[in-house]
């Protein structure tokens, strides 16, 4: 059997591809070697701009398959009945590290995914944790600077990450998450996975309803512990994306319950924490978990450049029966998202295979600009209406309208009764074992205990007191028996 033939990018067949051509034996390089010269140059452009969070990633395929009956509360087509099944492509991410960064470390986990449904792809984008730093998408790029590497240290720094937390309280349930006992999950397999954010799903009658998301893993919750997490980054820096591939290759498919809280859209103004802060997180007593469905990864991508690195999500990527809620944090990413996209794969990311939709075909508009691929043929139009039977709108928005009221300008929220910034981090705490507390103390006193500045310390600390005093002089106590050493 008679072997393929190398070419160039132009089809050309390529006679040598192990010695560039020379000017004679031994002579200078020639500039005329155009196989050459299109190796290196596309070698030079083999990586794209990383995602500035996010960035360490590891993906794959499967499906989705609703076992519940929810359509009294969403007229979402790919919910519509039981049984039905809906192709999936998860990506799971740290947030703070860059690309090269090992997995195995304390930080949030993205929790990525894009429904491929008939009426377009859906993406739902959250994290390994009900709640998040911040409530409002104005500090984020604050928030990120102070996580990441310093511009002059070029290394992550104590000061800089408890400075941005002792100025702002609302992390403080954040913080408890992330220095308990899983801020490290032992792998992919074995996290949560939520919404985070508050939703809104409207069903037929026109009803709204807001929901919150909450992945459960049917693997079990496993963590590391500190000490384990650096074993395991020093020995397998990629270990959590090793043990998604392996397990997914031998057989082992991760799968995942999918729950949702249901809020009437009209208990929302009195309801005693506000619903749309991302701080929060609403008590299963007062909107008990309703099961939907079972998520089930089974196919590992073939190009992980080109279905990883270059997959896209978007929040604003909705559909009919699923739209957004007042969650300061979801409106500011609902444009964030796909403007970054834009910037590192181009205003056509859209058409990449693992962007593109799979069940339905995209029809618009859109055309030309960098990497263009969806011409559409000579007749087909750029512009809307027209005469030429181009695509046309429905009418029907996606999702019920929100009420606004009010005049314009930079609000803080609205305050509900129980709202402070305190209270749940608390009645996190206060649900932790004695061992678990004990764990969570030495975290928050390992990093705290680094910071040069005494009045960070102190703001830091008087956010433990304010949620638990116990909590507080825990970690007062820990932190003074460290800068003691």
């Amino acid at each position: 059997m008679s072997k393929r033939v190398l070419t160039t990018e132009s089809g050309a067949p390529v006679a040598d591809n192990q010695n560039s051509a020379s000017a004679g034996i031994g002579g200078p390089l020639l500039l005329q070697d155009q196989h050459l010269l299109e190796k290196l140059a596309r070698f030079n452009r083999e990586r794209i701009p990383e995602r500035v969070v996010h960035a360490r990633g590891s993906g794959a395929y499967g499906h989705f398959e609703v076992t519940d009956d929810v359509t009294d509360v969403t007229y979402a087509d790919f919910l519509g009945e039981v049984g039905r099944r809906t192709e999936v492509f998860v990506r799971f991410s740290t947030v703070a590290d860059s690309l090269g960064g090992a997995d195995a470390v304390r930080d949030p986990r993205g929790f990525a995914v894009k429904f491929y449904t008939r009426e377009g792809n859906y993406d739902l984008v959250g994290n390994n944790t009900p709640v998040f730093f911040i409530k409002d998408p104005i500090k984020f790029p604050d928030f990120i600077h102070s996580q990441k590497r310093d511009p002059f240290t070029g290394r992550q720094e104590p000061d800089n990450v408890w400075d941005f937390w002792a100025h702002s309280p609302e992390a403080t349930h954040q913080v408890t998450w992330l220095m308990g006992d899983r801020g490290i999950p032992a792998s992919y397999r074995h996290m949560n996975g939520y919404g985070s954010h508050t939703y809104q799903w409207t069903n037929a009658e026109g009803e709204a309803f807001f929901v919150k998301y909450h992945f459960k893993t049917n693997q079990g919750i496993r963590c590391l512990s500190s000490e384990q997490a650096a074993e395991t980054a020093g020995k397998d820096p990629n270990s959590h994306q090793t043990d998604l591939l392996q397990a997914i290759e031998r057989g082992v498919h991760p799968s995942w319950t999918l729950y949702v809280q249901i809020m009437p859209a009209a208990e929302a103004a009195d309801y005693r924490f506000n619903p749309f802060d991302l701080t929060k997180v609403w008590p299963h007593a007062d909107y008990p978990l309703r099961r939907v469905g079972r998520l089930v990864l089974d196919r590992n991508p073939d190009n992980v450049f080109a279905e990883v690195e270059q997959a896209a999500f978007s929040p604003n990527n909705f559909v009919p029966g699923i739209g957004p809620s007042p969650d300061k944090m979801l409106q500011g990413r609902l444009f964030a998202y796909a403007d970054a996209h834009r910037y590192r794969l181009g205003v056509n990311h859209t058409q990449l295979a693992v962007n593109a939709p799979r069940a339905t075909t995209a029809e618009n508009y859109g055309r030309d600009g960098l990497m263009a691929v969806n011409p559409q043929g000579r007749y087909a139009k750029n512009y809307e209406p027209n005469s030429y039977d181009g695509p046309a709108e429905t009418g029907r928005p996606l999702s019920a309208p929100l009420a606004v009221s009010g005049h314009t300008g930079t609000h803080q929220a609205p305050q509900h009764t129980k709202d402070d910034d305190f209270f749940q981090a608390g009645e996190l705490y206060r649900l932790m074992s004695g061992e678990e507390k004990k764990r969570l103390v030495a975290n928050i006193a390992g990093g705290l205990s680094q910071v040069s500045r005494d009045d960070v310390i102190e703001k830091n600390l008087a956010h433990f007191h304010a949620a638990d005093p116990e909590y507080g002089t825990r970690v007062a106590e820990a932190v003074r028996a460290l800068r003691e050493d």
